[in-house]
């Protein structure tokens, strides 16, 4: 079952910009993980591909959103105090279950260290809030069964830069086969109902507007794609492929696309009309 959950943190001392990189918010991540399972967070940090979790930067609750962005950088410290989120996105229902005790007994006191900064955990979101849309979860079977089966508009924001492996290197550039291969192969990895390779074949983009942006990690500068992207379902497509294409636009939200996941890059949202 994947959940998104909304992690809400207040930090006791200046958070350094130095420290609010991916790198560092997958160390506090690991850390939780292991407060209530080692091994779990030793098997996780030895882990060089497919992980079942992504990260979000973190945010600050006070911070006026760009458009569908989320903010990825941080030129200057978060002062102490102030409000803060991150999401967590898990989707192995067996990490989920080994996660329950630290959100159960979550202690509003107990600090957690970011670099030099302790942080609060003041609450746990797990269900749609209006006031936090990343707060959700739903079973994959849920997924596939509300998906619709004649929706053929397929409408995407990129919330943090997202890039895409295509043979030896990187692209920045969101095609048909880059977001659509990479939703359904964590589908196909995480669910028990399988899809076939070749859906995107009925793809066309009919609506974009994008625009390269830098993130950088410790072993360098990476392009990554923001914006709003959409395609249309052309040609004569039967249901069963419209409502498989729809459940992956719908999972999009839980798995994000592409590399870098778990450092906060790739986080995507379907658009509704």
């Amino acid at each position: 079952m994947p959940h998104s959950l909304i992690l809400n943190l207040q930090p006791r001392s200046p958070i350094p910009p130095g420290y609010l990189t991916g790198k560092h918010l997958h160390a506090l991540f690991l850390t939780l993980v292991s407060s209530v399972d080692q091994s779990l967070g030793d098997r996780l940090h030895e882990q060089k591909t497919e992980k079942s979790f992504t990260l979000s930067p973190l945010q600050g609750s006070d911070r006026r959103p760009k458009g569908h962005q989320l903010q990825w950088t941080h030129s200057h410290p978060i002062p102490a105090g102030t409000p803060c989120w991150w999401r967590i996105s898990l989707l192995d229902d067996t990490l989920f279950g080994h996660l329950t005790p630290l959100w159960l007994n979550l202690n509003p006191t107990h600090p957690w260290h970011l670099g030099p900064a302790d942080l609060q955990i003041t609450s746990v979101l797990g269900t749609p809030q209006s006031t936090q849309p990343w707060a959700n979860f739903s079973s994959y079977s849920q997924l596939y069964e509300q998906a619709s089966e004649s929706d053929r508009q397929i409408s995407f924001a990129f919330c943090t830069p997202a890039t895409f492996r295509q043979g030896k290197y990187d692209s920045a550039l969101p095609t048909r086969e880059c977001i659509f291969h990479s939703l359904l192969h964590r589908w196909n990895r995480y669910s028990d109902i399988t899809f076939r390779d070749d859906l995107t074949e009925c793809l066309f983009p009919s609506f974009f507007d994008i625009q390269t942006e830098l993130v950088c990690h410790p072993d360098g500068k990476w392009a990554g794609c923001v914006g709003t992207i959409s395609y249309r379902i052309l040609g004569d497509v039967p249901p069963e492929t419209i409502r498989q294409i729809n459940t992956l636009a719908d999972f999009a939200l839980y798995s994000g696309v592409g590399r870098k996941t778990p450092m906060g890059m790739g986080i995507i949202r379907r658009l509704s009309k």
